[in-house]
């Protein structure tokens, strides 16, 4: 028996070494959304999140525990429904992450998301693909990365203004058919590119932007 399969095989023991990595900084939760985030934390990152006024449409304290922002205003749907409601200001920097599936209307929310942003002001969405079907309260929507460009394009956002990216694998997705897995001490980041499980993008609004409604 190789020592991963006996690690394996023993439940007690993997709990034990992965409580003992995750301390010393190996990441052992979200498998789904590791990469993901690892992407979308370097993009903030480069537009440096201490000069942005950012509105969090999902809320998630992931995004408040990783930066600093100029100014966070944080929302929850269906508190606040992004789908017929704006904010009266606008925002360098809207975070809509693992919400838009949920939604009933997501092109009237995607509308009302660049109405809010500034000129020149990105939108970051990350969505599931390759995941059962999760209500909260409700689950409608499922998109590609060519699908998500296409949509961002219908709403407003200058085709060539949107950069599209996805993880994921077939370990991934059978892992998370019947329960949400934990990454676990083994489990791959390989990249397989027709299985994504998850799918985001960055969208700019144009400089000169035209009004959509």
């Amino acid at each position: 028996m190789s020592l991963i399969s006996f690690i394996r095989s023993r439940p007690e023991l993997k709990a034990q070494l992965e409580k003992v990595l995750s301390s010393i900084g190996y990441n052992t939760t979200d498998w789904m959304r590791i990469v993901m985030y690892r992407e979308c934390f370097a993009f903030v990152r480069s537009l440096h999140p201490e000069r942005l006024d950012a509105l969090e449409i999902s809320a998630g304290p992931q995004w408040t525990r990783e930066f600093t922002f100029g100014s966070y205003t944080g929302t929850d749907y269906p508190d606040f429904d992004i789908c017929s409601q704006c904010l009266p200001r606008q925002f360098e920097l809207i975070i809509a992450d693992q919400v838009f599936e949920h939604l009933k209307w997501p092109y009237r929310a995607a509308c009302n998301v660049y109405k809010m942003l500034k000129p020149g002001g990105y939108f970051l969405i990350t969505v599931p693909f390759l995941v059962r079907v999760h209500g909260s309260p409700i689950d409608c929507s499922r998109w590609t990365e060519q699908g998500l460009l296409y949509f961002l394009s219908e709403c407003g956002f200058p085709e060539n203004a949107i950069v599209t990216a996805s993880w994921g694998n077939r370990a991934c997705v059978k892992a998370n058919l019947n329960s949400w897995r934990k990454r676990g001490l083994f489990s791959s980041l390989a990249r397989e590119p027709n299985f994504p499980v998850m799918v985001w993008a960055f969208a700019q609004k144009s400089h000169t932007s035209v009004s959509v409604t």
